[in-house]
C-alpha cells in the first residue's frame, strides 16, 4: 500500500518499549510498519501528521520515549502542501481577504496536516518577510467542507473581525451555492425548511422533529440533464451539512456525496467528490459597508461533468 496515495484516511498508533526508547522518530516508526517508509514519514512529519505525547512535532529526529505513544494521521490527500496561487485571490485589502477555495483543501488544520491547509496558506501569503516575527492577523467567519470549493472571505485585521463574523452568521450575507444533484426536483424552485441536529452514531446531519436547530435552504432549477440537475441553492440559515443533509433528505443528493448517499458513479464517470461550489457571496463590507460581491469561477472538474453548452452560471 502506499499511504501517500490512499484515499482513506489512517491512523497508526505506537508506543515506545523501553528498549526503543532514544530512536529518532524517523527510525522507530518504519521499524515498527512496513506501511510508512522513512521518507514517506519525513513528508509526513513535514505537513504536521506526527503527533507524540499527544504534541505535533516537527523533528524526523526527534529521539522517542517509553511509554510515550506516537500517532501518525494520514488523511489521503496529495501530501504536498497546498499554495495558494493569485489567481485564488477574488479580493484584498486592509480588512478583509477573500479567496477561491479549491476542493479537496481542509480549510483549517486537522490532526493529520497544519501545512498544506487553506489556513496555512493564508498566513504565508500574509507574512511579511520585513517583519518576520509579527504573526498575521486572520480570523475565520466560516467553513466549507473539504470536498466544497469555492468563495471563502476571512478577516485580517481585528476592526473587522467581529462584524465579519456577525453579517456571515446572521442573514445579512447572500450565500449561493451550485449544486449537481442527482434526479430531477418536481418543483423547479423550492424551500426546504427543518431542525437539523448530528446524529451521534452515523456522524451525519439529519431533521429532527425538536431540538435541533432552524435550517432554512432554498432553491432553483437551472439546467436539467440525464438523472441529474444544476441548483443554484442559497442558503438563509449556516448549519454544518445544511445543504447536504437538505438535499439528500429531498431524494437528491449531491452527485459524489456518498456520505449523504449520492450516487458515486454518474453516465459511466467516476464523480471525484460531492459536486457542491460555493459560487456567490455578498455582503456588506465590515468596515467600510461597501456592499461586496464575490464570486468563485466554476472549477475544472464540475464544468468537466457540466459541460458548458447552454448552462448559465
Amino acid at each position: 500500500m502506499n499511504a501517500s496515495n490512499s484515499k482513506s484516511p489512517k491512523h497508526y498508533r505506537f508506543t515506545p518499549t523501553p528498549e526503543e526508547a532514544g530512536m529518532r522518530l524517523d527510525q522507530f516508526v518504519p521499524a515498527k510498519t512496513d506501511e510508512l517508509s522513512r521518507t514517506l514519514l519525513r513528508k509526513i512529519v513535514d505537513i504536521g501528521g506526527a503527533h507524540v505525547g499527544g504534541r505535533r512535532v516537527r523533528r524526523c529526529s526527534l529521539p522517542v520515549r517509553a511509554g510515550e505513544e506516537v500517532v501518525i494521521h494520514i488523511d489521503g490527500l496529495p501530501l504536498e502542501p497546498y499554495v495558494l496561487r493569485p489567481e485564488d485571490v477574488l479580493m484584498e485589502d486592509d480588512y478583509l481577504l477573500a479567496v477561491a477555495k479549491p476542493a479537496g483543501v481542509e480549510t483549517q488544520p486537522t490532526p493529520a496536516r497544519y501545512k498544506g491547509t487553506l489556513y496555512a496558506a493564508l498566513l504565508d501569503h500574509l507574512h511579511n518577510p520585513h517583519r518576520p516575527l509579527d504573526r498575521p492577523e486572520l480570523g475565520m467567519a466560516q467553513r466549507l467542507d473539504r470536498d466544497t470549493s469555492g468563495v471563502m472571505v476571512f478577516s485580517i485585521h481585528r476592526r473587522a473581525h467581529g462584524r465579519l463574523t456577525e453579517i456571515i452568521a446572521g442573514r445579512e450575507a447572500e450565500k449561493s451555492y451550485l449544486a449537481l444533484v442527482s434526479g430531477h426536483p418536481a418543483e423547479k424552485e423550492g424551500e426546504i425548511r427543518s431542525l437539523l441536529a448530528k446524529n451521534r452514531k452515523s456522524n451525519r446531519v439529519r431533521s429532527v422533529a425538536r431540538g435541533g436547530k432552524e435550517a432554512i435552504t432554498r432553491y432553483r432549477v437551472i439546467e436539467e440533464f440525464d438523472d441529474a440537475a444544476l441548483l443554484e441553492v442559497r442558503l438563509m440559515t449556516g448549519r454544518s451539512h445544511q445543504i447536504r443533509a437538505h438535499l439528500s433528505e429531498a431524494g437528491h443528493p449531491l452527485l459524489g456525496d456518498v456520505r449523504y448517499d449520492g450516487p458515486r458513479i454518474w453516465q459511466g464517470r467516476e464523480i471525484p467528490r460531492q459536486m457542491l461550489h460555493a459560487h456567490r457571496l455578498v455582503l456588506p463590507h465590515p468596515v467600510t459597508g461597501e456592499r461586496l460581491i464575490l464570486e468563485a469561477p466554476v472549477p475544472g472538474d464540475m464544468r468537466e461533468f457540466l459541460g458548458e453548452d447552454g448552462v448559465e452560471f
